[in-house]
Parts: C-alpha cells; structure tokens; sequence
C-alpha cells in the first residue's frame, strides 16, 4: 500500500513539475526575471529528476538472475543518489550563476505581473503535489518525529518528493519576495539575490539527499524493529537454545537480508536443526515478506562472541556487557545489527 502510494506522489510530482516548468520559462522570457529562470531550471531538473526515480523503481523491482542473485534493489538507490546530484549541479549551479550575473548585470524586470500569476499557479500545483508526497511519507511514517522518520526511512521517493516540493514551495516564496523588492526599490539585483537564496536552498537540499542516498547505497541495516522482531522469533523455535545475533542490510525498500547466528542445543541432529532452519523461514517469512533471505549459522554463544566476521562477534559482546550493567540497552543492540 506505502508502495503504491509513494508511485503515486512520483507520478503526480512528475505531472505538476511539467506543466510549472512550461510556464516559469515562458514567464522568464517575458520578464527577464533571473529568480524566475533559476525556478524554471528549478522545475526542469525535478521533472528529469522524477523521471530518473520511475526508471529507477522499475529497473529495481526486476527478479534476481545468476549474476545478481540478491535482484537489483539497489538500483533505486543509485538512481536517487543521481537524483541528489542533479539538483546540486545543475538546479544549484544555474542559480548561483544567474545570481551572480544579475548582481553583476542587472536587467529591469518587465511585466511582473505576469512573474506573480505564474508564481501563485505554481504555488498551487507544488501544493497539491507536496500533499500528495506527504500522504505517502506519513504511510511509513508511524510513531517516529518527521526527522527520524527521514533519516530510518528506506524508500528514497517517498522523502525526494517531500524535499523537492519543499524546496520548490521555498522557492517559489523567495523568488516572489526577490521580485517584490526589485520593483519597489527600483533595483533588480534583488532579483540577483533571490536566485541566489534559490540556488542555497537546492544546494541544502541536495546535501541532505545525497547523505541518506549514500547511507542506503553503501549498504545500511534494516529498521531495529524487524531485527528485533526476527530475534524473538528465532528465540521461540523449538530447538534454539539462544538467538545470539542478527545483521540486516536493507536491498530495497521492501528488500532485507538477514544473516543470524543462533546456539541450537547439543542434542540435536542434523536433521532436526534443518527442520528448525525451514521452520524459523516460514514464520518470518510469513510474519515480514520483505525479507527476501535469511541465512543461519548455528554456533554457541561463546564462538560467537569471539567470531571474526563483522557484526556478530560485537553484538555478543556489547550483549553481555548490557546484561552486567544496563541490561535495558541490551535488545536495542541486538535490533542495531
């Protein structure tokens, strides 16, 4: 359902990013207006922008093959990582080049009557595309604060949209202000300086984009919540002596791959820890379909502890020094893995 929704805000920011940009650059050629061509690249770098997130969703939902066995999920998270480049080159980039050369040059603004209606009809389609790509951000949202939900969140369209429509509603609002001043002052390198304010506001959006879509594209762990959720699963097969560590890595937004390390007891045989193994799938699978693999290395609590490989062997250890001290931390470092 988020999924369905997020295409969506995709979709109707694709569609208002269109037809705003048509009408920034006609008024831009009426006017002369610097701040108002700096909003039309604006637009165009959001439409491309949202055409590089559809492709990016398509390429990532293709099945798994030989050379990619894992599938292809993180393709989104490259393409949105190009996304945040995009809007620093070239939205940032021409703006502060227009600012600039207005500062340096400055024109008289004409008709900005017509600067003013275009602003108001692209305040209105940013508006409605900015609620659209609300309403999906709120669905994976939950119980966390708007900034926690950005920073945890998996699915980059969802917080894009969001930070581009932001970014174009604060635009729009300093290109207004820009021209405002620029008539009654007679002086049009507030124009100048609005495309200035423009190009700072997508240069901090692009910065903040480009920070989470690196984290994701590098390989970041799934939510604590699932980790969490998998562990007390895991602790209740019959058979599984202790649940000593998870590691996650988010693929995709709806694409985890969980590696655990659990104690079976002793006496157990083979096939008996094989039928634990099918048992433990089926009911996180069952319970959390996003996650696409699951793999369990059967080890005791004190080999794993002392393992080499990265993560477990500190989750153990980070474990037994909560349950000595503030044993209340002890399953959010589990969850961290």
């Amino acid at each position: 359902m988020a999924k369905s929704v997020a295409n969506v805000a995709v979709w109707v920011a694709l569609a208002g990013n269109l037809l705003v940009a048509a009408a920034k650059l006609v008024a831009a050629a009426v006017t002369g207006s610097a701040a108002m061509l700096s909003e039309a690249v604006h637009s165009l770098v959001d439409t491309i922008n949202e055409l590089l997130l559809l492709y990016g969703i398509a390429r990532s939902v293709r099945p798994p093959d030989r050379l990619h066995p894992l599938g292809y999920g993180r393709e989104l998270y490259f393409w949105s990582f190009v996304v945040a480049l995009l809007i620093f080159t070239l939205g940032a980039g021409v703006s502060a080049y227009q600012g600039v050369n207005r500062l340096l040059h400055p024109v008289p603004i004409e008709r900005p009557i017509v600067i003013f209606v275009v602003l108001g009809i692209s305040l209105a389609f940013e508006g409605a595309s900015w609620l659209v790509g609300m309403r999906a951000f709120r669905a994976t949202k939950r119980y966390r604060g708007w900034w926690e939900a950005f920073r945890r969140s998996k699915d980059p369209p969802t917080f894009i949209v969001v930070f581009e429509d932001t970014a174009a509603i604060l635009g729009i609002m300093v290109a207004a202000a820009g021209t405002a001043l620029a008539i009654m002052t007679d002086d049009s390198r507030w124009d100048g300086a609005a495309s200035l304010a423009i190009a700072v506001i997508l240069a901090a959006v692009a910065a903040l984009l480009a920070r989470e879509s690196k984290e994701l594209l590098i390989g970041e762990r799934a939510d604590p919540v699932l980790s969490d959720a998998i562990m007390r699963t895991a602790a209740g097969i019959a058979g599984v002596c202790s649940a000593n560590g998870i590691v996650t890595l988010q693929l995709a937004p709806n694409n985890v791959v969980a590696v655990l390390s659990l104690d079976f007891f002793d006496y157990l045989r083979a096939p008996d820890i094989e039928r634990a193994v099918i048992e433990l799938e089926t009911r996180v699978r069952s319970a959390h379909p996003e996650v696409s693999a699951l793999f369990v290395k059967p080890q005791s609590v004190l080999a794993a502890s002392q393992s080499p490989e990265p993560g477990i062997g500190q989750l153990i250890s980070d474990r037994r020094g909560d349950a000595d001290g503030d044993g209340g931390a002890a399953q959010d470092d589990v969850g961290d893995g």
